[in-house]
């Protein structure tokens, strides 16, 4: 897959990122001139086990609404953070188009300019009336957006980035264009409340103005799931003129912290890597008020989206790389908390990964079946007509392949392992094996589309990604 240009290119690659006190996994920031990567720093993690702090409030109170500029075409390049989709499965093939505003305001007693990206329907009539909202992640994507974007925009919601970060790489991209960029440490928590309240407002500069916004959700992945983490004590004060929310739901995603209750629905989805270190949350599923929660732990998950992200082509690590569609079940999360918000549909209840803690044998801590793949989690046809072994960790080859994308050729062998570390590997079965599990080919797809139709019925699979299933299974060889 091509990127756009060297900076959509950093987009690809993840590192270890601290934000605030929760310990993160994420992407390494935007390269400025001069400025080595940031390296990994200690932090607070969660643990299975773990009870969950108390948390206190001050009373709400009615939050600022940031100011926005007209639409920004110029001077000179957009800063673009999308990582560049497939033709065919793109924003022009959805007739979306990208616009961008800068807002500014005050957050914590300093004056602040940042930008937005909306991504939305060219026609106003598609829009679905959601808004799924991000913190730009520290590398510069949209992880949410980008991990469901066929889902969002078949179903036409919006997709809101918000710049938290700091902006040194725009200024650098194009100087004449972004030079008035300015953020600082301890804003970000205000500058999404602002944004946020921006978009629910009525007043002339919301870019939204006269589209029928139903709700609104602050999500994230990794990195940007600890800027949502760190969002909620704001949440709980900086409020709507009527003290409602400013954010309808909260869906953090590839995190494993004990996250605090909020007055909104909230659904968690970590994934194979936290809860193999360990660090998978205790906290329990409820329904009651002020505490609407789920954690969905999808089997096969990785951190990262290696089967599309560019920078794991060729596959620079010791294992082969993971091709599981983390986008197709990433969306199931996303489209049960919609539900939720929206319709008031109470979603399912689900099975966590199991885990034994037992590592002799099979070398992981989370139980396994006998086909290499964990038990429990949210289901999929991958891991219940498997026909290969999707496990972690993974780390970079030995020796170091001769042709990395050149993101890795610049970073070195350190980068290879943190890129590796956080995707999954996946170990096909020979085709002997597959030959005495499902006698041929035909026999094979069939069971993984009864599977699949099994799992829509169940609420745990999306139609608009059947298509992508059933066509990797058609490629398995025996």
């Amino acid at each position: 897959m091509r990127l756009r240009s060297r900076w959509t290119a950093a987009i690809a690659f993840v590192a270890v990122t601290a934000i605030s006190a929760v310990t993160v996994v994420g992407q390494l920031p935007i390269p400025v001139q001069g400025q080595p990567p940031q390296a990994p720093q200690p932090g607070q993690r969660g643990g299975r086990g773990q009870p969950l702090p108390p948390a206190p409030d001050p009373p709400p109170t009615v939050s600022a609404i940031a100011t926005a500029s007209p639409e920004v075409t110029g001077p000179g390049k957009f800063f673009e953070t999308l990582m560049e989709l497939k033709p065919g499965d793109d924003l022009a093939h959805f007739k979306y188009v990208t616009k961008e505003y800068f807002v500014s305001g005050t957050a914590n007693g300093q004056p602040y300019k940042t930008r937005i990206v909306i991504r939305r329907p060219s026609e106003n009539g598609r829009f679905s009336g959601l808004v799924l909202a991000e913190s730009m992640h520290p590398s510069g994507n949209p992880w949410m957006f980008h991990f469901t974007h066929t889902y969002s925009m078949t179903e036409g919601h919006i997709g809101l980035e918000i710049l938290t970060s700091a902006t040194q790489g725009f200024t650098q991209f194009n100087g004449e264009r972004y030079k008035d960029l300015v953020t600082a440490n301890g804003q970000a928590g205000e500058i999404i409340a602002q944004v946020g309240a921006l978009m629910k407002s009525k007043r002339p500069d919301n870019p939204l103005a006269g589209l029928p916004i139903r709700k609104m959700i602050l999500a994230g992945s990794s990195a940007s799931a600890a800027v949502v983490v760190n969002y909620l004590p704001v949440h709980m004060v900086q409020r709507l003129a009527d003290l409602s929310p400013i954010y309808d739901g909260f869906l953090p995603t590839s995190n494993g912290a004990n996250i605090r209750m909020v007055d909104v629905p909230m659904i968690q989805v970590p994934t194979m890597r936290e809860v193999f270190q360990g660090n998978g949350p205790a906290r329990l599923d409820s329904d009651a008020p002020g505490n609407q929660f789920r954690i969905y732990e999808f089997a096969g998950m990785a951190h990262i989206d290696s089967r599309d992200a560019a920078a794991y082509y060729p596959d620079p690590c010791k294992l082969p790389i993971s091709r599981f569609p983390l986008a197709a079940y990433m969306s199931v999360a996303l489209n049960h908390l919609w539900r939720w918000v929206d319709a008031g549909t109470v979603p399912p209840h689900a099975d966590r990964y199991y885990v034994d803690f037992n590592s002799e044998g099979d070398g992981s801590l989370l139980a396994l079946d006998e086909a290499g793949n964990v038990k429990g989690g949210i289901r999929n046809p991958y891991v219940d007509v498997p026909t290969a072994k999707f496990g972690v960790p993974n780390s970079g080859a030995e020796p170091p392949i001769k042709n990395p994308h050149p993101f890795l050729a610049a970073r070195g062998d350190a980068a290879m392992n943190q890129l590796c570390g956080l995707a999954n590997y996946q170990i096909d079965f020979t085709p002997a094996q597959l030959k005495r599990l499902y006698k041929d080919a035909s026999t094979y797809q069939a069971r993984v589309q009864q599977r699949y139709d099994e799992l829509m019925k169940a609420g745990w699979a999306l139609p608009v990604y059947r298509a992508v299933v059933l066509g990797d299974a058609a490629k398995v060889k025996f």
